[in-house]
């Protein structure tokens, strides 16, 4: 175990590397320039030129890059350009209602899509079966704007969406439902799928048909020897899906009003704030090599046939 880590830690710094030396060149092909950003349509060449000096835009590129590399080390991500507060700030501002939204829909989704998956391989071609596969192809098919603005036409008057507060006051949760709804829909939907495929090929194992032939309840073998072997892809793509959706609820978020880092991403995007969209996407990255991480771990623990050398 402690080579393993050893690796796959020295694996995700160079994942890290890669992914901060890919966000400094979008940095500098960025088809709108910097300097323009800070100072406005109007701004005259002398301003613009003085820009550029401030931020060492005018040196190297090589001693950009180092620069760049070395407050990364130590965890400074810049400065916004429009508003000039530090970006590690602004992202943790925003960052505990994302995390609450991507942990409950998680939940919703995991819980949801493993029962639903479960019901459809072990009641195969039923009316039961039929009902899952038709909830899955209508969840996976519609965009997840529009199963947001249908929840909020329908649900959202009467349970406060829009009202604000931070995430432990008593109305937080009543507000939540909704998007966690909407953002687990899609997903949920997704991992039905996905578990239903993984616990038919489980369930056709010789050591499934030996625990049904020794005698064992149907239940203790669907739940103890099926499943537990059945959700080694599933955790992995729940890893993988969790840490990804930090940076990507931007429709959620928008369509439920809520100040995280997706609603932090689009306005970023549309005012040219590079710098916090460069620490949102360093900040992503980090999230997924943990998940991914904590998903490899757990692999020894569900299935015992995977051992890590």
């Amino acid at each position: 175990m402690p080579r393993y880590l050893s690796r796959r830690l020295l694996h995700s710094a160079v994942v890290l590397w890669l992914v901060s030396t890919l966000v400094f060149v979008f940095l500098h092909v960025s088809p709108v320039p910097v300097e323009r950003v800070i100072g406005g349509p109007r701004a005259s060449g002398e301003v613009l030129a003085q820009i550029r000096a401030n931020l060492g835009l005018d040196q190297p590129v090589l001693v950009q890059y180092w620069r760049f590399g070395t407050r990364l080390l130590r965890g400074d991500l810049g400065d916004s350009y429009i508003s000039g507060a530090p970006v590690s700030t602004l992202i943790a501002e925003r960052l505990p209602v994302t995390i609450w939204l991507v942990a409950g829909a998680g939940v919703v989704w995991f819980v949801g899509g493993v029962g639903l998956g479960v019901l459809g391989a072990t009641r195969a071609r039923t009316m039961g079966d039929r009902a899952a596969t038709a909830f899955v192809l209508v969840g996976m098919s519609t965009p997840p704007f529009v199963v947001a603005l249908a929840l909020l036409y329908v649900f959202g008057s009467g349970l406060h969406v829009f009202e604000a507060g931070p995430p432990m006051q008593e109305h937080f949760f009543r507000r939540m439902v909704l998007p966690w709804a909407a953002l687990a829909f899609l997903m949920l939907a997704s991992y039905a799928r996905l578990t239903r495929g993984a616990m038919l090929d489980v369930l056709s194992e010789d050591y499934v048909r030996t625990a049904r032939a020794k005698g064992l309840p149907e239940r203790r073998v669907v739940w103890r020897h099926g499943l537990r072997s059945a959700l080694t892809p599933v955790v992995s793509q729940f890893g993988v899906d969790l840490g990804a959706l930090v940076g990507s609820t931007i429709v959620t978020e928008k369509v439920f009003g809520l100040q995280g880092v997706g609603q932090l991403v689009y306005q970023s995007i549309t005012v040219g704030d590079t710098p916090v969209v460069i620490g949102v996407t360093l900040t992503v990255t980090l999230f997924v090599i943990a998940a991914n991480l904590v998903v490899d771990v757990g692999y020894s623990f569900l299935d015992p046939r995977v051992r890590l050398a």
